[in-house]
């Protein structure tokens, strides 16, 4: 699977428009609203690399209210709730 991190600037007054059309295109998991330099943040998970620029390019880009876009591509990733799970097979909760 490849992850891009997408960083959105988009017009103000549409901003949860915006996020509710991106979070419904193919290959978009997840879109955050955030605070910060940028108004969303979407997470685009493929599984070629072809298919980012189809979704970044050829779909965040174009939808309407995106004003401008800068693309992370995820080399690999870490996670403490992946890292809990691994460590915890076979045991019960001492809960």
């Amino acid at each position: 699977m490849i992850t891009a991190i997408v960083l959105i600037d988009c017009a103000t007054d549409s901003i949860p428009e915006v996020a509710e059309t991106l979070a419904a295109l193919p290959g978009v998991s997840e879109v955050y609203s955030v605070a910060g330099h940028v108004d969303l943040i979407a997470i685009v998970r493929v599984r070629e690399y072809e298919q980012i620029a189809e979704v970044i390019a050829g779909s965040i880009s174009k939808t309407p209210g995106v004003i401008n876009t800068e693309s992370h591509i995820a080399f690999r990733a870490y996670s403490q709730h992946d890292l809990e799970g691994a460590f915890a097979i076979g045991l019960d909760d001492a809960d």
